[in-house]
């Protein structure tokens, strides 16, 4: 049996998210049964997180083990072919020791979320960013953002349905940045709760439109209660952008 590690892109628009869901198509299950059809084998794939339908990735980390004989290169073409039309590729393939494993040993992860900061609507970018029309402060929602910075009980900012153990997290980055008209997000952690960047990305858009202020987003914070959030941002902008080991 080999382990094979995959850098797996996809467009979360048409899935109902990473994970085997009973009422709707998922990435997992695109990929697995793509594996399988390559391999003749069926297959389980771990990944470094699970994203929420319509979240994107750029570079989501999986794995898979494989009894055949098989190169990597040979696996990602082939998975590749068979995968379409799904909108997901296979970016890079290669073996890892059987003891290393996507998730558990994923010690960080990226995520970036756009906002399209124009009047006009989305055509190109239409499902792949948050358009807000109203002119927003990417300098004060990054001062502000440096609020929620570090370890703190981040329940305000954790959907209800949430099945991590504590709401408490350490955030290890979040930067916001503009160019032209779009607003980056960009969160660093080693793990996050369930809708907590899109959480986060909702009040700091509320800061940067005048809404919301800096001390505002610190009571939200200290409240440690879902009923203190200010907005929780649509998934069309987010994305996973990639897991550090």
């Amino acid at each position: 049996m080999t382990r094979f590690r995959l850098t797996v892109e996809f467009d979360g628009g048409p899935f109902m998210g990473w994970q085997r869901q009973a009422h709707g198509p998922s990435v997992q299950q695109a990929l697995e049964e793509a594996v399988g059809r390559v391999t003749g084998e069926t297959v389980v794939s771990h990944a470094a997180g699970r994203t929420d339908a319509g979240v994107h990735a750029l570079a989501m980390t999986a794995h898979v083990d494989i009894a055949k004989a098989i190169t990597p290169f040979r696996l990602m073409e082939g998975v590749n072919a068979l995968v379409r039309p799904d909108p997901i590729a296979i970016l890079a393939c290669e073996i890892v020791p059987d003891d290393w494993h996507a998730r558990f040993s994923c010690v960080g992860r990226e995520y970036l979320y756009r906002i399209a900061n124009r009047r006009a609507p989305l055509t190109l970018d239409r499902g792949r960013a948050w358009r807000i029309a109203r002119d927003l402060d990417a300098d004060v929602m990054h001062d502000a953002a440096q609020v929620l910075v570090g370890l703190h009980d981040f329940t305000t900012f954790r959907s209800a349905h949430c099945q991590a153990e504590s709401p408490v997290k350490t955030l290890d980055r979040l930067d916001v940045r503009r160019e032209g008209d779009a607003v980056l997000v960009e969160a660093a952690a080693r793990s996050f709760l369930h809708h907590q960047v899109r959480s986060m990305v909702g009040c700091l858009a509320m800061v940067g439109q005048g809404q919301w202020s800096k001390a505002n987003l610190r009571a939200a914070l200290e409240a440690a209660d879902r009923a203190a959030l200010g907005l929780n941002a649509p998934p069309d902008g987010l994305y996973f952008v990639r897991a550090r080991y």
